[in-house]
């Protein structure tokens, strides 16, 4: 079988990685891909939100089975178009991916079906906005409604910073058209877990725990990012909270898109706040979360494409499936250019990445990187995500912070505290 990954960063390179161990696999491509990706499938030069030229270039190379890493190309449609082709996608369809492209239809599910979350408000206009957070008797999450590279949600911690934020998402307009609508929600206070299952529409199967780490500092301190670093399992996800969480959020919101019409089919992501009384959802994604993604295929033992397959197909063999997963502990570091998640330089030469690549139990996932003469540099925010395995969370960090010295450019940073709240937890 032939296999298209559409993306090119940290996420995609993890899931080709992951696709081209498959037996059922004959041959991995990524679009675009990266530098890091080229070692484990051939990169075409078409962008994930190219949707034409991935049409054709699915026709031309006779590729069997389409699977959609960013958000972008799932809201705009990407599998819907494919599924007309005859193309197996394993992917939400446009309809089902609003789920994460607007905030407000999810926060409206959630509430119209009972899904445990923050109280919240809309609006469209600024000046209604600002009375309402003004007045909050709560610290207020000002979030834009569209898509905004994950980046579009800014936590308050008294009105007048709630004030700004929303000049900041509808006046401003720093994401774009994304904030043309907003949503005001009370503040939740816990601890955030990454809960993440496969789906056909119907059978509900988990993939293990894990938790991001949001904010670009150490501490949990500045703005947020795409991500800075996630570990699996989340030990604060205990068996009983699991089962909360699907009963009570995974189960129910696919039964919720299954009757609205949008048959929710590919992985479902429930960002989830461990609160006082209970998991409380913040937001959802259509897609495996990045970093996430690289922490639990890393510790992932079943063959991934079947789940692929079986998601795709809707055939209802996913209700006989369940997967494996190896007994250690996985963390994954993430490695940003200076600047982030604001402006940064391209073009950086990487160093250390071949004695890296000799650690045992390690793996260097690419996400923003490209080849220049026959070199590896820098060519995003997010430039790599350090993985490794060990037998606890204590062993995992150290491996992957040992993997991390080893790599330099000009200006790389990362945090230095990825892991540290699972420590002492059992």
């Amino acid at each position: 079988m032939k296999v298209l990954v559409v993306g090119g960063g940290g996420r995609e390179h993890a899931l080709c990685w992951k696709i081209r161990q498959s037996p059922l696999v004959e041959k991995v491509f990524c679009a675009p891909g990266n530098a890091g990706i080229a070692a484990d499938a051939e990169c075409l030069p078409i962008a994930a939100d190219n949707l034409a030229g991935i049409e054709t270039a699915v026709a031309e190379r006779g590729i069997e089975l389409v699977v959609i890493g960013p958000e972008a190309p799932l809201t705009l449609g990407l599998t819907d178009r494919l599924q007309t082709r005859g193309v197996l996608v394993f992917g939400a369809s446009k309809a089902a991916a609003e789920l994460e492209g607007s905030k407000i239809f999810s926060k409206e599910l959630m509430r119209d079906t009972g899904i445990p979350t923050a109280d919240f408000a809309v609006f469209d206009q600024p000046a209604a906005a600002r009375a309402y957070v003004r007045e909050a008797k709560r610290p207020q999450v000002v979030k834009a409604d569209g898509l905004a590279a994950g980046k579009g949600v800014i936590v308050c911690q008294d009105a007048a910073e709630a004030e700004a934020a929303v000049a900041e998402v509808m006046e401003k307009k720093a994401f774009g058209a994304a904030g043309n609508r907003l949503i005001a929600e009370d503040r939740l206070t816990g601890e955030e877990a990454s809960f993440l299952a496969f789906t056909d529409g119907e059978t509900v199967v988990p993939l293990a725990s894990s938790q991001d780490h949001k904010a670009v500092f150490d501490n949990d301190e500045g703005p947020n990012t795409g991500g800075m670093g996630a570990y699996s399992p989340a030990p604060v996800v205990t068996a009983a909270l699991h089962d909360r969480i699907m009963n009570e959020v995974m189960i129910p919101t696919v039964r919720a898109m299954k009757k609205m019409g949008r048959a929710y089919r590919g992985v479902l992501y429930a960002g989830i706040m461990v609160t006082a009384d209970g998991p409380m959802v913040l937001e959802y994604n259509a897609r495996f979360g990045d970093p996430e993604t690289q922490p639990l295929l890393f510790r992932m033992k079943s063959d991934i494409v079947p789940f692929l397959l079986a998601c795709a197909r809707a055939d209802g063999s996913l209700a006989k499936m369940k997967i494996e997963w190896h007994d250690q502990t996985s963390v994954c570091v993430v490695m940003a250019a200076k600047g982030y998640p604001g402006n940064y330089q391209k073009g950086l030469p990487i160093i250390g990445l071949d004695q890296a690549a000799k650690l045992p139990e390690t793996y260097v996932f690419h996400a923003g990187t490209a080849l220049r003469d026959g070199k590896v540099v820098t060519a995003g925010g997010r430039v790599l995500g350090v993985t490794a395995r060990g037998s606890d969370v204590a062993a995992a960090i150290e491996a992957a912070y040992r993997a991390v010295k080893l790599i330099s450019w000009d200006g790389a940073f990362y945090r230095s505290d990825i892991g540290r709240k699972a420590l002492g937890r059992k």
